[in-house]
């Protein structure tokens, strides 16, 4: 059996720089995998099987089920289902098409990354699944390939299989990765429902049909790589939080109550719908985060990761 980690991410940055003829969305952006995670149990057998949990406070119950978490399960429009459409079975059968595999496995996906959150949960186990089924099934495939499948099936993949600190461009495409001089501790928040990305990205565009871009990356890369936490700060930014705002006024609620607490910045993370704050030492943001979880039952206490993806045989 092997046990796989997959880990979600945060923007320090979203910059859209345009639209292709093809609607597709030019962005340049600085991601960052981060410590909260799901989990991916994979175990051989003849078919290919995907069962889904959900864990909170604790307890973990097959998505669906009630199991005393009084109305803690995802709202049915951001429900993770265990068929065809999860993106873990559809990189699955992605992986047995490029390579002719007929292997098959049972798959658990155990669920904490908030769902509709914009930290790329679902790609986080897309990735997952590549890689770890890559490991079970024995497969050897070029990165260039392993890549092409990730961008298959959807934007973020991509950078949740190279995972850490890396610089997203493009598409979500074009990645280039960097060095982290130090983990950095972050208290994560998802005070509503979800929100759709392309709702959200349509109505960006609606908005800023004539405008100049606001541009953030560049020199929040460079800040972030020397360390100076109060400079990155002020290059901090993302162009869809204005939008995701006027839909989910919990989101600007959340990041003044973070900054309130003593978050050096906060900010959306993807489109939304959950905001970080960071924070310089891990006493102050434990005190934050233990104030802020009685108000906010989604809650998190976590720090940035060098990677995105491990896993191990157990």
């Amino acid at each position: 059996m092997l046990r796989v980690t997959a880990r979600a991410k945060i923007n320090w940055t979203l910059d859209i720089l345009g639209i292709r003829p093809d609607s597709y969305h030019l962005l340049d952006m600085l991601l960052q995998s981060v410590e909260l995670c799901d989990t991916l149990w994979l175990e051989k057998q003849e078919r290919l099987t995907l069962r889904v949990e959900y864990e909170e406070m604790g307890k973990t119950v097959p998505y669906g089920e009630d199991a005393g978490l009084k109305g803690n399960l995802p709202t049915q429009s951001f429900i993770v289902t265990a068929d065809e459409k999860n993106l873990v079975m559809k990189a699955a059968r992605a992986l047995q098409e490029a390579t002719g595999s007929r292997e098959g496995a049972m798959i658990r996906l155990v669920k904490r990354i908030p769902v509709g959150a914009g930290m790329g949960g679902g790609s986080a186990d897309a990735a997952a699944a590549l890689l770890g089924l890559c490991e079970l099934w024995g497969l050897t495939l070029p990165r260039e390939k392993l890549q092409a499948i990730a961008l298959s099936l959807g934007a973020d993949v991509p950078f949740m299989l190279t995972g850490g600190l890396v610089r997203v461009q493009g598409i979500g495409e074009m990645l280039r990765p960097l060095s982290a001089l130090q983990p950095l501790w972050l208290v994560i928040i998802q005070p509503c429902q979800g929100l759709s990305t392309k709702e959200i990205f349509d109505a960006y565009d609606q908005v800023h049909v004539n405008s100049a871009p606001q541009l953030h990356t560049q020199a929040a890369q460079e800040t972030l790589l020397c360390g100076d936490l109060q400079r990155l700060a002020k290059t901090m930014g993302n162009a869809l939080e204005p939008v995701s705002t006027t839909y989910r006024p919990e989101i600007g609620q959340a990041i003044r109550a973070l900054e309130d607490e003593g978050a050096i910045k906060a900010m959306m993370t993807g489109s939304g719908s959950a905001v970080f704050g960071l924070f310089g030492e891990e006493e102050s943001a434990r005190h934050a985060y233990e104030r802020l979880q009685g108000r906010w039952r989604k809650t998190y206490l976590t720090k940035t990761a060098k990677n995105g993806i491990t896993w191990m045989r157990c």
